[in-house]
């Protein structure tokens, strides 16, 4: 199905997604309980923190994320790693309340942002006919870290120190992570392409849109307010499992054993997503990407059983496999990819400011006494009028065509 340039591709964002993890909130969560210990903090104060500092990196994201179209791919790729290594070393670190936010702040920019940013690029720019199949085996890199690090983690805080956990983190991202990208992408460049196999007199092109230009498409916003659905529900609960887990009476491992039907969903999603849109593109496909996460705030309102858990996450992974894949091939698709790494800083830079706006409104709802169950109905209305946005443009998503002879 993939040549070996292109296997060498897809490979490389499949570790630089799982290696995302680490700035992820389903992973930083994971230490909720232990700094909040540390520093004797609360929840709110907690999600008040990491809302601010995720916030400062989702700007920076918007101007650094820019230069992917600029440097060269390895070059842009070995930046990133030096600086998730010194990140995961400043975690550790954590002594205090600026130690956090400084700590916050580096993990966010360079995990979540910068590592999901640079594959799913490098992706979207290189491949074409597969970009969905593509997209979605690279992905699995994330579903992946989802499935196997809570359940690790948990355990290895009962036998060391977040703080050594850290550490170690730190050292095999600097091990590891300049070794892949120089064995896998050294040789790739901006007009690298896959082999299609297609010779046509006449070629269908789109217009490649400028991040200034599709600033004042009024589709993007239309589109963003469903693609920003996910991460700030999903934020919000992996960033409070604890709360919910306290709320619905689970038990301390319910929520990390769930997040096993999370990453399974999530992973065939993936798969039969990754097919689907190269079948019928991302376009056709949007409408139905939040489906799932509505139905899983539901679940949340009026279930309570420890099993429920199981649903509540599954239900939230379907939805995260569509929306890996759909939040970087919809933009290539609409807006052509000789900007796309401009365009996807922005969007990229979106989805970390709505995870801190996420995490910043269930801490201040949760501080003011909302229940889990309150908060869900709020996440339900947003959901649910974002779809009808989308439903009523649906049919306006197509790219701006241009012919070209051959």
């Amino acid at each position: 199905m993939f040549k070996s340039l292109s296997l060498k591709v897809i490979l490389f964002g499949f570790i630089f997604t799982f290696f995302s993890s680490f700035g992820q909130s389903f992973f930083l969560g994971l230490f909720n309980s232990s700094i909040r210990d540390a520093l004797s903090i609360t929840q709110g104060q907690f999600g008040s923190i990491y809302a601010s500092a995720t916030l400062l990196s989702s700007f920076l994201l918007i101007w650094v994320g820019k230069k992917i179209d600029d440097i060269n791919i390895f070059k842009f790729a070995f930046f990133v790693t030096i600086l998730l290594s010194f990140s995961c070393f400043f975690f550790s670190k954590i002594s205090s309340i600026i130690f956090l936010f400084i700590a916050v702040f580096l993990m966010r920019f360079s995990g979540q942002g910068m590592m999901s940013h640079t594959a799913t690029t490098t992706i979207s720019r290189y491949f074409t006919k597969s970009r969905g199949k593509a997209l979605s085996t690279s992905w699995f890199g994330l579903s992946t870290a989802e499935f196997v690090l809570p359940v690790l983690i948990v355990y290895l805080l009962t036998i060391t120190t977040w703080q050594n956990i850290w550490i170690s983190i730190s050292i095999l991202v600097l091990i590891f992570l300049p070794l892949f990208s120089f064995l896998l992408i050294k040789n790739l460049n901006f007009e690298s392409r896959e082999e299609t196999g297609d010779e046509k007199s006449k070629e269908l092109d789109i217009k490649q849109w400028k991040r200034s230009e599709v600033l004042k498409d009024y589709r993007f916003y239309v589109i963003c307010s469903n693609m920003l659905a996910m991460p700030w529900i999903a934020t919000g609960v992996f960033v409070y499992q604890s709360f919910i887990t306290e709320s619905k009476d689970w038990g301390t491992f319910v929520i990390a054993q769930s997040f096993m039907a999370y990453s399974v969903l999530s992973v065939i999603t993936l798969l039969v997503s990754g097919f689907l849109i190269d079948k019928f593109t991302s376009r056709k496909l949007l409408i139905f990407m939040n489906i799932p996460l509505l139905f899983s705030t539901l679940v949340l309102i009026y279930l309570d059983v420890s099993i429920s858990a199981f649903i509540f996450l599954g239900l939230i992974g379907i939805s995260n496999g569509f929306a890996n894949v759909l939040g970087s091939s919809t933009w290539a698709e609409i807006y052509g990819v000789r900007y796309i790494g401009s365009i996807k800083a922005l969007t990229t830079a979106l989805m970390v400011f709505s995870t801190a706006f996420g995490t910043a409104l269930f801490g201040l709802l949760i501080d003011k006494g909302f229940s889990i169950e309150q908060i869900a109905i709020i996440s339900a209305i947003y959901i649910s009028s974002s779809l009808v946005l989308l439903f009523l443009t649906r049919k306006k998503l197509n790219p701006v065509q241009i012919y070209k002879n051959t």
